[in-house]
């Protein structure tokens, strides 16, 4: 059987990759792939139909993938095969997990939709497809449109990798209120696509088709390749009265938006805090430089603002906040234009000093009285220095701030701790962000601070008066920023004819109270009989919006109370069949003889390279099969999938490539030893010292010439230049030019440096079953007639003889080992499998 992989990725409100990596180019192909999205007042239901065929004359494993944001919540999967559908069942997590493994034992297929935390979740499902047969892939899933400056957006980023037959996507939107604007947008469209688009605009309701043939799909006449490859969008927005907003009904369920326009901007006093610590080297500092110097020049001339970067030191730019005139403004784009990145992370003394900062200026009374102050923090690591415990952290932030400045956490990568900056900035009345270590990255700072850069209202409460409902969702909100909205949802208690609504809040120049109310008997007219309706949508849209806040309130509340809020999303997520991060979707087909697959989170982590709890299969008569970590082939021609525990003892300490493919060495040796690598030729120095568990657990390399030392524990990087000693987080991916070396960081994973002599020295991050270092060379042919060391002696004046069967002597700078070839676990992160074949040796000094 041929293994045939295609991919389905949901990124942003929905994006479509449709991949055929494997041998066979469109041995499976998709022949159908249809979007049909519902938008009804701001709320999506998308329907997915992927129909594939499998057009070889063997049977092909058909691979399918979804990665959805955190704004969707899927609702249903199924897949149809020899005309029989298999549907998928939410269940609570551990209860879809029991039956996912269950499946798995029996050796049947199964998919697994889950959240790998609030921020993302994954589905993955392989199947069998036979030789001329076909299978039709079925995903749903709903979420909210948020309103960001001034609209709506739906992103469909399409990606088949092959010409498919049938390609459509198809969105209806119906708007009570209006549309205002509608606009479509691609980043692939050609003159010839465009005639595929067609747009019809009424007042409440739009219709976007986008319907390619095979022939404007191909970029060329001859060529089988696709044009379509990129983003398509669909922006909107809806027309507003200036009343209490809007608010629509149906069965007895009722959601009210509100995002006034026209009220004048409140005054910001900002205060930046920026990580200029060593993990921001590179790329990072230099985009938080782009973007803080446009963040500068789009600040108002009543706005307030200073600036604190922090490493080990915090350091504040003035004494005190600034109004924003265009002196000041230069001033300050000079100062953030000399910003250099060293040193370790102190988030916590720099968070305090921000709010000593405010403290102090509104103690002085330099600040506007009708103002909004807030912090905005950029890091893109954890703390390292100072105070470094994370819950420490939060309650002294926390106790410092009492609710008086909103606290806005930006989280620049992967490296750092996003549920630590979340927990942080919803208990200050902020929101934490995820900045993508992209192209993009400076842009999407400026978006950022473009979201929370006009506040329009504080202190606002939606009333709903004479005990009209109940179960409402969040009804107070401590700011309202222009271009966004307020949703409020809910059930109406009684059978009421007329519903009272009550808005107050306070603008810049005094209080506002708007009252309406509506005829419930006409707003439940305005929904019936449209073709746009899916079901009880405002149900649903309270339902999606209940649990995301409850799950939102989780992250602040400790014990007991963080129990009850998960069990309420818990009990909703299971009624509404949302899967969320408390929920899983299992779809199980039984076929006891072909795939096994287990997608967990920690999985996931494997097939990115980190040094886990590694899935692999017996050795014994097993084939990997390319591109599946922890999938094997065995005789019979099912698949078998086992997670085997890894033993220190199995880890040589050295992994050395001499010349030659098959001249792998695995080399042991007996503590003590300082000396590695010398070659005075080169410059180079490596020294390392073994811990308490037989494993190396400190290397240092140095390249005299340079003045650089690199100095590797199991808990941080220091890199030393001239005696500038800067730290490096194990937590951090960066990779920066000093001297001349070019240093690669890959979060837990590895540290690599090297020069322009093409020899690279680069240590692993082996963090099971215990942490350790492990040390090895690439272009080690490059080193010179003069290394020695316990390691460099084997790259000079070395040689294997002829040995016999799995064993062969080896003579290093004259002395002569015997070594057998053996499987030993491999802890080089370019390596493909688990384990290397090769040459051991142990040698004691």
């Amino acid at each position: 059987m041929e293994r045939q992989i295609f991919t389905l990725w949901l990124i942003f409100s929905s994006q479509i990759v449709l991949a055929d990596p494997a041998g066979q180019q469109n041995a499976i192909e998709i022949y159908s792939l249809r979007v049909d999205s519902k938008v009804t007042s701001r709320f999506a239901h998308t329907v997915i139909t992927s129909k594939v065929a499998n057009r070889a004359n063997v049977s092909q494993e058909a691979l399918f993938e979804v990665e959805l944001p955190k704004t969707a919540f899927i609702t249903n999967f199924s897949m149809t095969i020899d005309g029989k559908t298999y549907p998928g069942t939410v269940k609570e997590k551990k209860a879809a997990q029991d039956q996912y493994d269950a499946a798995v034992s029996r050796g049947q297929s199964a998919g697994l939709v889950r959240s790998s935390g609030r921020k993302l979740e994954q589905f993955h499902v392989s199947v069998n497809v036979a030789a001329a047969a076909k299978v039709t892939f079925e995903l749903i899933y709903e979420e909210l449109l948020k309103r960001k400056l001034g609209k709506y957006e739906l992103l469909i980023k399409v990606k088949p990798k092959q010409l498919v037959k049938h390609f459509q996507i198809d969105t209806h939107i119906f708007e009570p209120q209006g549309i205002s604007f509608l606009e479509t947008d691609s980043t692939f469209l050609t003159n010839e696509l465009n005639e595929a688009l067609t747009k019809v605009q009424g007042e409440t309701k739009a219709h976007i088709t986008f319907k390619p043939t095979i022939a404007q799909q191909r970029k060329r006449p001859d060529l089988e390749e696709t044009l379509l490859d990129g983003d398509f969008l669909i922006r909107y927005d809806v027309k507003r009265s200036v009343t209490a907003g809007d608010i629509q009904i149906v069965n007895g369920y009722f959601v009210h938006y509100f995002a006034p326009s026209e009220i004048p901007v409140f005054p910001k006093n900002i205060v930046f805090v920026i990580d200029k610590s060593g993990s921001m080297i590179g790329k990072k500092i230099q985009q938080t430089q782009e973007a803080l110097q446009e963040i500068l020049d789009d600040l108002n001339p009543e706005d307030h603002f200073n600036l604190i970067t922090f490493s080990r030191k915090v350091i504040a730019w003035k004494p005190s906040l600034l109004p924003a005139t265009e002196e000041n403004v230069e001033l300050a784009k000079q100062y953030v234009g000399t910003i250099q990145a060293q040193g370790a992370t102190d988030i916590n003394d720099a968070v305090l000093t921000a709010i000593h900062t405010l403290n102090e200026a509104t103690a002085a009374e330099l600040l506007p009285e009708q103002s909004i102050s807030m912090i905005i923090l950029l890091t893109d690591g954890e703390p390292t220095t100072g105070v470094t415990d994370v819950h420490t952290i939060q309650k002294n932030i926390k106790q410092a701030n009492n609710e008086k400045y909103f606290l806005y956490c930006l989280g620049f990568g992967f490296d750092v701790s996003y549920t630590f900056l979340e927990k942080m900035a919803l208990d200050n009345g902020g929101i934490a962000r995820r900045i993508y270590e992209d192209a993009d990255a400076a842009l999407q700072l400026q978006s950022f601070y473009h979201e929370v850069a006009t506040p329009i209202l504080k202190e606002i409460e939606m009333n709903y008066l004479d005990n009209a409902v109940e179960e409402i969702t969040r009804n107070n909100f401590k700011l309202l920023f222009n271009g966004s909205e307020i949703v409020v949802a809910g059930k109406i208690g009684n059978e009421l004819d007329v519903f009272p609504v009550e808005i107050k809040a306070q603008t810049q120049m005094n209080n506002l109270t708007l009252k309406e109310q509506v005829n419930v008997t006409e707003k439940e007219e305005i929904f019936q009989n449209q073709k746009y309706i899916f079901g009880n949508f405002i149900e649903r849209l309270w339902a999606y919006l209940t649990i995301q806040q409850l799950l939102e309130k989780s992250v602040s509340a400790e014990g007991e109370q963080q129990k009850m809020l998960k069990d309420q999303a818990l009990n909703l997520s299971l009624k509404f069949s949302f899967v969320t991060p408390l929920t899983s979707m299992v779809v199980t087909k039984p076929d006891a003889e072909e795939v096994a697959n287990k997608p967990t989170e920690a999985d996931n982590e494997n097939v990115e390279g980190k040094r886990g709890n590694r899935i692999f299969g017996s050795r014994t008569g097993m084939q990997g099969l390319p591109g599946s970590p922890g999938l094997f082939r065995i005789p019979s021609g099912s698949f078998l999938l086992q997670r085997v525990p890894l033993s220190d003892e199995r880890y040589p300490h050295f992994i050395l490539q001499l010349p030659g493919e098959d001249n792998i060495v695995c080399l042991n040796v007996d503590p003590p030893l300082r000396s590695l690598l010398s070659d005075p030729d080169k410059g180079i120095e490596v020294t390392g010292q073994i811990g308490e568990k037989l494993q190396f657990k400190h290397f240092e390399v140095v390249y005299q010439k340079a003045g650089v030392k690199l100095n590797v524990s199991k808990d941080h990087i220091l890199l030393d230049h001239n005696g500038n000693a800067t730290v490096l987080p194990w937590t951090t991916t960066v990779s920066f030019t000093v001297q001349g070396l070019k240093v690669i960081i890959e979060e837990e994973k590895s540290v690599s440096i090297s020069g322009a002599d093409n020899i690279t020295i680069k240590i692993a991050y082996v963090k099971f079953p215990e942490r350790f270092l492990g040390l090895y060379f690439i272009g080690s042919e490059n080193f010179s007639d003069q290394v020695t060391g316990h390691l460099g002696e084997f790259y000079f004046n070395t040689h294997f003889e002829t040995g016999f069967g799995d064993w062969r002597p080896i003579v290093v700078q004259g002395r002569n080992y015997p070594t057998n070839r053996q499987a030993r676990k491999d802890y080089r992160v370019e390596s493909s499998i688990d384990t290397v074949s090769c040459w051991t040796l142990h040698i004691r000094p």
